[in-house]
């Protein structure tokens, strides 16, 4: 896939910010887009598929539960 994305969940990161999740986001979509940046008749769609990505995402690191942690 993608080896720009970095790996979000403890114990790889200890703190993950918004634009982390963002930033992961963004790359995704520009692999699966094939876009770094759309054209301006494709801008809406591309924004709306990174907030959704990024809200996806933030929903999953909040509920991954990882085992042997202190």
């Amino acid at each position: 896939m993608c080896r720009s994305i970095k790996t979000l969940r403890a114990p790889y990161v200890e703190t993950v910010t918004p634009d982390d999740v963002r930033a992961a986001a963004l790359q995704y979509v520009r692999k699966v887009s094939g876009f770094r940046t759309p054209a301006a008749h494709n801008r809406e769609a591309f924004d709306a598929a990174v907030e959704a990505v990024a809200a996806a995402t933030q929903q999953l690191l909040d509920q991954l539960v990882v085992r042997g942690r202190a």
